[in-house]
């Protein structure tokens, strides 16, 4: 069996039809393209924005015309992350997908049901021609995976609805009403560069089998950081051993746990075997300690071709410090609802280039003043090691409104399908509910969706049922939708 033979057939051919285009963030025309195309040959009116975002209208069903307006919300781009053994250009090639039980997976990549399955929802409205209705507006966003860009510049007066349905959210039977919000942080320390100095054997050091995951859902895990844990091996090896650091290089997505670093070092002669024992050593407590969350972490240490510089030794000692000093994973737990991180840090990227040591961090928190003193500690981490640091793309969290009236309904909703009450939630990831209700600020909004696991890596799974599940209530919701006032 394939998905397009899944029920519900129209969604999952949509979603198929997604995954044959392929769609990272920041390259993801030719699936805008895809979505114009679909709303005209639908007969709908179709609207591309100035920044690539797709708005598509379709007229209440007969009888319906007296319900409020409704957005149907998702994006369209996806995180591009592929196992080290898949070949795979996320640029040009498709994501082949594979069912495993009660789960469809991609081979060895990202799957894109994050944001694709719910966009393939809000598509199947648009298409399906025995739904009762009000209007519908389908709204799908590019680039919110790396700095949530399309909602950023939504401008007010496009949309006519009056209530707001992300589909955005990973876990079936749960409602969402509040997010965090989140800041980007790139931290630059300067270096000197100098000669490889003779009698010294060059060595890769590469951490990797960490499970790496999605920075908002999967922070609370703890799983493993592979740069931190890079950090951890060099700097011993660095400041006891002799160790010269040439460069560095781990991560490469904002929002996602790096799950591999690597770096080239130059051990002085004769140091090789004692140096490989301490990485050992240290492999050996680095794997118990994380043998739950990331039982295949490795680390491993092979003979390397000879760099023609390094870096200089107090400058590869400050920027390692300064990598293992800085904020990492959860840093509070919500005093207002238990079990939901407050804020974090992910530091996703670190490399070296052009004399200078790199480190790129998401923050996030529900709370403002958490997120700025979140920031001001990576500040006075990188400027006590001679650096700077500099912070863009702040967004406030989406506040939670338990007396939403959109919320009462699909409560009822859910009940009256279902016979159990959906569960309420704020998320530690963020939506774009909190920007659109910027320049939209009398929507009533909810976000849902079917259960995902592992987005943002390549374990990334979508639950069979919960997809039908999802899909039914989202059709009794919007058949209940209230009349307008």
């Amino acid at each position: 069996m394939v998905i397009k033979e899944l029920d519900p057939s129209v969604v999952w051919n949509n979603f198929y039809a997604l995954t044959r285009i392929p769609r990272p963030s920041k390259k993801e025309s030719k699936a805008v393209d895809y979505l114009y195309d679909f709303g005209k040959s639908l007969g709908l009116e179709t609207l591309r924005d100035e920044t690539g975002n797709i708005i598509i209208k379709k007229p209440a069903t007969p009888g319906m015309e007296n319900r409020k307006g409704v957005i149907l919300q998702g994006h369209i781009d996806m995180v591009p992350q592929k196992n080290p053994d898949v070949e795979h250009d996320f640029e040009k090639d498709p994501i082949e997908t594979w069912i495993d039980g009660e789960w469809v997976r991609a081979k060895g990549t990202t799957l894109g049901a994050d944001n694709g399955i719910g966009v393939a929802m809000a598509l199947s409205v648009l298409q399906s021609d025995d739904l009762r209705h009000g209007s519908v507006e389908v709204l799908v966003t590019v680039d919110e995976e790396t700095g949530m860009t399309g909602a950023r510049n939504l401008k007010p007066g496009v949309l006519d609805g009056e209530i707001l349905v992300n589909l955005d959210s990973e876990t079936e039977g749960e409602l969402y009403i509040g997010c965090a919000g989140g800041m980007d942080a790139s931290a630059e320390i300067p270096y000197r560069s100098v000669a490889a100095p003779a009698g010294y054997e060059p060595f890769m050091i590469k951490v990797s089998g960490c499970q790496g995951g999605h920075s908002g859902m999967d922070i609370i895990l703890y799983r493993a950081n592979a740069n931190k844990i890079l950090a951890r091996v060099l700097l011993p090896l660095v400041r006891d051993f002799g160790v010269k650091l040439a460069w560095f290089e781990g991560g490469n997505m904002r929002n996602a746990i790096p799950r591999e670093a690597e770096a080239v070092v130059l051990v002085p002669a004769g140091k090789a075997e004692e140096t490989g024992k301490s990485v050992e050593e240290m492999l050996s407590s680095i794997r118990d300690e994380y043998r739950v969350t990331d039982p295949q972490l490795n680390i491993e240490m092979k003979a390397s071709e000879k760099p023609e510089t390094c870096m200089a030794d107090e400058d590869s000692l400050k920027c390692l410090r300064a990598l293992l000093a800085s904020p990492e994973g959860v840093e509070r737990m919500s005093d207002q609802m238990p079990g939901l991180v407050e804020t974090s840090n992910n530091t996703a990227i670190v490399k070296t280039e052009n004399g200078k040591f790199l480190i790129r961090t998401l923050m996030r928190s529900s709370v403002d003043s958490a997120k700025d003193l979140l920031a001001e500690r990576m500040r006075a981490v990188i400027e006590l090691a001679g650096g700077t640091v500099e912070f863009s793309g702040g967004y406030s969290g989406w506040a939670p409104d338990s007396s939403s009236p959109i919320l009462h309904t699909m409560k009822d909703v859910y009940r009256k399908l279902y016979g159990r009450e959906p569960a309420v939630m704020a998320i530690h990831a963020g939506l774009e509910c909190g920007i659109l209700s910027g320049a939209y600020p009398h929507l009533d909004m909810v976000s849902c969706g079917p259960t995902i696991m592992s987005p943002h890596s390549p374990d990334e799974r979508v639950g069979i049922s919960s997809v039908g599940k999802c899909w039914n209530f989202l059709k009794a919701v919007l058949e209940h939708i209230p009349e307008k006032a």
